[in-house]
């Protein structure tokens, strides 16, 4: 049961286009949201009619898939989230940003069958589907960069966002104040002052409202004015984000030739301590810097919540080492004919000088001890400690 639990996740969460049937079914999930969005969009014309019946089938079929779906990664949320409990993790996935967007991608279909009356007014949830192609995109590094923009700036985003919308409560009632004395029916209350700030400051112009009065007019254009700025707040901050996270990434593309860094693999087997541990849960030395995973072939760049898997590759940073002049390294690779074949390391005829420091054994990497056998085929590492260290 395990082993088919841990298969269907890696088939409906990672992906893998190495795997045929993982490629398949990512492509089987963007064809169902085309073919459910399409439905959805050509219902909307009168030309629709003569297909109502398929056109309700197909769209049954859709919503059917997207419930199947759900329920399993309903069913496989505990390896999404780890280190929590099988039912933590289910509420972790419910209530996240995805977790929301698959079930409300299906749910608003069977509301009109729990709640008959409101059939009309739950056709408007049907626009959700189309968040479901966000998931088409989030394997590409252009999504996570504008993911990891907004959760940089969220704080000053919601700065800017609070400051517009005081701005636009302001600028409502001094317009209603102004015009509703001339223009009783236009500004009737202040929510038509609302409507009228949001059209100007937004730069929407709808021209249905707007002031007659001399002062209103010239309070209208102070606020034009203010709200150019105030509305260029926001976008300033997400641009500056922007020029932020390119930065960074060209600064890592150039980090080993300014910093000197060196950069090592290396392979978490079944069973190691880091394995479903999130980035951030892993105690890494301050001089090393987790720059990559590789996962069934594909580059990941991780961030704090990435979870590390059994048999990820792991490219690791740290700072060169200046003091080669002290060490002598070589790669020995053991053949048949060898005398080492076949022989624990506390038996070989080394000088004491010499420490077999690791071993490479196909896709293996081995840190060795005396009781360790050599194997034919073995890339055996063996440190030299040179004279001059003394």
């Amino acid at each position: 049961m395990y082993k088919t639990k841990k298969r269907v996740f890696d088939i409906i969460q990672i992906g893998n286009r190495k795997d045929f049937i993982s490629s398949a079914f990512d492509i089987f999930i963007v064809v169902t949201i085309v073919l459910n969005l399409f439905v959805t969009l050509f219902q909307t014309f009168d030309e629709s009619a003569p297909y109502a019946n398929v056109l309700n089938v197909l769209e049954l079929i859709t919503i059917l898939i997207f419930t199947v779906e759900y329920v399993l990664r309903i069913w496989t949320a505990d390896f999404l989230y780890p280190n929590k409990p099988y039912w933590k993790a289910v509420l972790a996935f419910v209530f996240s940003l995805y977790g929301l967007i698959d079930f409300f991608t299906f749910f608003p279909y069977y509301l009109p069958i729990l709640f008959p009356m409101g059939a009309v007014a739950f056709r408007m949830f049907r626009v959700i589907r189309i968040f479901r192609l966000f998931r088409v995109n989030a394997q590409y590094d252009a999504f996570n960069v504008i993911i990891n923009v907004l959760n940089d700036k969220k704080n000053q985003l919601i700065s800017s966002i609070c400051m517009i919308l005081i701005f636009m409560v302001a600028a409502s009632l001094c317009m209603y104040s102004l015009e509703h004395e001339a223009q009783p029916e236009q500004f009737a209350n202040a929510f038509s002052g609302i409507w009228w700030s949001v059209s100007t400051l937004l730069t929407v112009g709808y021209g249905d409202i707007y002031p007659v009065t001399t002062m209103g007019k010239v309070m209208a254009i102070v606020i034009s004015f203010l709200g150019v700025g105030m509305v260029a707040i926001p976008t300033g901050i997400i641009s500056a984000g922007f020029v932020e996270q390119y930065t960074k990434l060209r600064m890592l593309a150039f980090h080993s030739e300014e910093h000197e860094l060196k950069f090592v693999t290396s392979v978490i087997p079944q069973g190691h301590s880091w394995c479903r541990k999130k980035v951030k849960e892993v105690a890494f030395p301050p001089q090393i810097i987790l720059v990559m995973i590789i996962r069934n072939g594909e580059a990941l760049v991780p961030n704090g919540d990435t979870v590390l898997l059994e048999n990820d590759t792991l490219v690791i940073g740290a700072k060169h080492y200046n003091g080669e002049e002290y060490i002598n390294l070589k790669e020995i690779i053991v053949k048949q004919e060898n005398e080492w074949v076949g022989k624990q390391i506390k038996d070989l005829d080394i000088s004491r000088q010499e420490l077999i420091v690791m071993i490479r054994r196909k896709n293996r990497t081995i840190i060795p001890n005396g009781l360790t056998y050599i194997k034919e085929g073995d890339a055996v590492v063996l440190y030299s400690k040179l004279k001059d260290a003394d």
